[in-house]
Formats: C-alpha cells, structure tokens, sequence
C-alpha cells in the first residue's frame, strides 16, 4: 500500500498488552490493549480478598484513564467490572461495550459497591483503623452515576467498530447472565480474545458457552485450572449436607454470590423440594437485596425466552427458581430476625465469599453450633472468610470478635460456574492454535496446571504472566 505522494504507506505497529490485574489472583481483572491510534482496557475489575490485594484497587494505575478510548466488559461481576467507577472518577470518558443484560446487572454490582465502600469509610472513621484521615471511598454514588451514563450495550454476535479499524464481538459465554467472552480485530489485523469468566456446558440454566473460534492472542480464565467439577456427587453432596442438618435440628446456611449463584442455588432447592429431599415445612429465605434485584432480571429473562436460557429450563417457566415455601427478605430488620428463629431452615444469603454483607451475622449466630451447616457452593478466593472455612478454620473474626467454628462445613465447588479443566480444554480444543494463551484470573497453582495441561494435550504455547508485564500482540 502507498500514500497519496506514492511513498510506501507505513504499517501499524504490533499492538501491546498490559496485565494490570487478575494475575497470580482471581481478582481485579484488567488489560490494557494498546495500538499506533487506540488504547483499549478489556475488563475493569476489583481486587478483593487478602489485605494486600485490596490495597493495590488505591494504587494509581501506569496510565492516564483519558487516554483509555474504551472499556469492553466481559460480565457484571465486581472483580470484572468494579474498578470502572474509579477509573471514571480519574478521568475516563468512554464508552463501556457490554451485552444489554450485563449493563443492567453492573447497575445493581456498582451501586452496591459504593455503599459497600462509603460504610467501610465511615466504620474506619469512626473507630479510627484507617491510615488516611479522614477515611475516604475508593469512588461514590455520583461517580457510579456517572459510569452508568457511560454503558453502550451491545448484542451478542454483532461486529461493533470501537474506533477506526478495530473491531468487537461478543459471543456468549455462558458464566452469568449476559456473560461473554470477547474478540478484538486490531488495526493491523492481529486478533486478540478474552475469554472472561467461562461458563460450564452443564450451567443449570444458561447454554453452554459459543465455542473458541481462535485469535492471535488469548486471554483465559484459569480459576478451576487445576480441579474436575464432580457435578453429579456434587449435587448428592448438597442434598445430603441438607438432610444431615434438617435431621438434626440445625439450619443450613449458604453464602452465595448475588448474580447467578442464588438462582443456581433456588433452582436445587426446588428439585430437591419437588422429590421431597427438602420437606415442604422447612422455609427457605433469600436474604440479599442485590441478590433478589437480580432473581427480578432473571426471571425476566424466563418472561422475554431470552436465548441465553436453556430450553429445557425455559419451559419450566420462573417456576424453576421458586422453592415454595419461599421468603424473600428484604428489610436490614427482617434479616435480624432471623437470627431469633430457632427452627430448622435454610438461609441463602451474600455475599458468596463471606467477605460482608447480611451472611456475615448469620455465621456469627449459626457457627458455634454444631447442629448447623455451612455450604460452600462456589469459589472461595484466598483472604476470605469462605476460604478459612474451607480450609477449616476453627474460629473466624467477625464485627471485631472471634467465634467459634462448630458447625458442619461443606464445600460443592462444583456449584461453582466457572469451567474446570476438562471444560476449558475441550472449549479451545476445536479452535486453531493462538500465537500465545495467557493464563489469568487464577491462584498460581491453578494457572500454573492449565498452563501445563494446555501444552500437553493441545500442544499450545500457554503462559502464565506477571503483574505488570507487556507483550507484544502478534
């Protein structure tokens, strides 16, 4: 190709890639996609979990958010999508390129986090354990406010010029509702996919996720990188831990994350209702507000036959997430009370790592007794109170005290809707090989056995990068 005047027309530059988040970590997902005319971040997430990790979300990051020309988000999680009203605050003014139902579910995510983070100032100040004074938010409702102003929803399965010469696509993902794994085309015709959070063939509502259909560059999860998901046992195991408790005269109590994982967890508690492994005198209660925010858009998926839905779950109608009994909590009171019931039941509550929110005093009350149960359903990142369960911890520090852990603990990761291993793998297996596979969104030992088994079986070149490395796109 030449100019105007003839003379050889100079090509694009290789594009960059930044890992700014979600590396040796299943937090705080960021990447930075840079070309000769565009800057470009793939995901805009919080760390969360251990103290250090937290504390990276106030470090600046190496640019200036102005120069970012837009954000693609993959899905509503907090650790994808948390980080976006800060970067707004900071000076960011682009769009944000996301599905319809993701723009609506980082709505409630985002909303809530301010709240989250304008109670934990306030707590800091007002018992002095902050370092900075006064204590101050990482962003605020105004800044939240201001991203959502922001959202460009987008269909799946449509090409979306960014800016002049690249080009998006989302596919499904089959991870949340409105979840997608994403492909860019580059200026100079490189290609870069993420993957986001991927989706298991056998989610018990969503379809499965759109297969890989390749690209220069990949970005892929590795949470469940080194595990199987036992999905059948899985299930047995969550029944039984049930049966075990409600004979004994205890209440199940289950942290669960707000978007997806509730409705996971409502849609077995009504088969085991329907084959009467769940009697019909013992309640369920769902006691989140952003969790029953989100049981609305869900079923007002059922109600649209959105086609991210699985067909066979379809035609159950909302039924399918209605274990009757069934009690919504909705008031700060409510959830107080009940904590003064002393009869069996089974209490579904977020957050999902146990990091905060209305579960954490109903571990206090429920875990110095034995006859309870705590069910672990998804994963539980290191530095959170989930994860010192799992790993049996015998006391846990909650409002400033230790209690005493005597209650049941079980863990069904395989609830969990993250692909494992096996999933992954036979997701890439049909794609041609990319020039390079970069494992993020995992603890070291995860992404480490990904990256091992990706160059055993698919004979790939698998990475497992580092917390601020740059590599060229090509």
């Amino acid at each position: 190709m030449t100019t105007d005047t003839g003379e050889p027309r100079p090509q694009p530059r290789p594009g960059l890639l930044t890992f700014l988040g979600g590396v040796g970590t299943v937090t705080g997902s960021k990447f930075l996609v840079e070309t000769d005319h565009a800057r470009l971040m793939i995901d805009c997430g919080l760390f969360q979990g251990l103290a250090e990790l937290r504390r990276r979300n106030r470090r600046p990051l190496p640019l200036d958010p102005a120069d970012v020309r837009a954000v693609v988000l993959t899905h509503a999680h907090l650790d994808h999508c948390g980080y976006l009203p800060r970067l707004v605050r900071d000076g960011f003014r682009g769009p944000v390129l996301t599905t319809p139902d993701t723009a609506r579910i980082a709505e409630l995510i985002l909303r809530d986090s301010a709240h989250l983070l304008r109670e934990e100032a306030d707590h800091a100040n007002e018992h002095g354990w902050s370092k900075h004074r006064p204590a101050q938010p990482l962003y605020d409702d105004e800044d939240v406010e201001n991203t959502l102003r922001m959202f460009d929803p987008v269909p799946l399965d449509t090409d979306v010029e960014i800016t002049a010469g690249i080009v998006l696509r989302l596919h499904r993902a089959g991870h949340i509702l409105g979840s997608a794994w994403a492909h860019v085309v580059l200026e100079d015709g490189r290609t870069i996919a993420a993957s986001g959070d991927l989706g298991r063939p056998v989610h018990p509502l969503l379809r499965p996720p759109e297969p890989f259909t390749g690209a220069d560059v990949l970005l892929m999860e590795s949470t469940y990188g080194h595990r199987h998901h036992e999905e059948t046992a899985a299930r047995e195991w969550f029944a039984r831990a049930l049966e075990r408790t409600l004979a004994r005269g205890g209440t199940v109590v289950i942290p669960s994350f707000a978007v997806d994982r509730t409705e996971v967890v409502l849609h077995q508690l009504t088969e085991l209702r329907r084959t009467g492994r769940l009697p019909a005198n013992v309640p369920v209660y769902v006691d989140s507000p952003m969790a029953l925010a989100t049981l609305q858009i869900y079923r007002e998926a059922f109600a649209t036959a959105s086609d991210q839905l699985r067909p066979d779950v379809l035609a159950q109608g909302p039924t399918a997430l209605d274990p009757e009994p069934f009690t919504l909590i909705h008031s700060l009171q409510d959830s107080l009370a009940l904590d003064r019931a002393h009869s069996p039941a089974v209490i579904v509550s977020a957050s999902g790592m146990a990091t905060g929110g209305r579960v954490v005093h109903h571990l206090r009350r429920l875990l110095p007794d034995a006859r309870n149960t705590v069910v672990v359903v998804g994963y539980a990142a290191e530095g959170t109170r989930a994860r010192d369960l799992v790993d049996g911890a015998r006391t846990l520090k909650m409002y400033g005290t230790y209690v005493p852990v005597r209650a049941e603990v079980v863990n069904v990761p395989a609830f969990s809707a993250h692909a494992d291993a096996a999933e992954i793998i036979d997701w890439l297996r049909a794609a041609p090989p990319p020039s390079a596979v970069y494992l993020v969104h995992g603890e070291p030992e995860g992404s480490q056995a990904l990256r091992d088994r990706i160059d055993r079986e698919l004979g790939w070149t698998a990475v497992v990068p580092r917390s601020g490395e740059r590599v060229l796109i090509r």
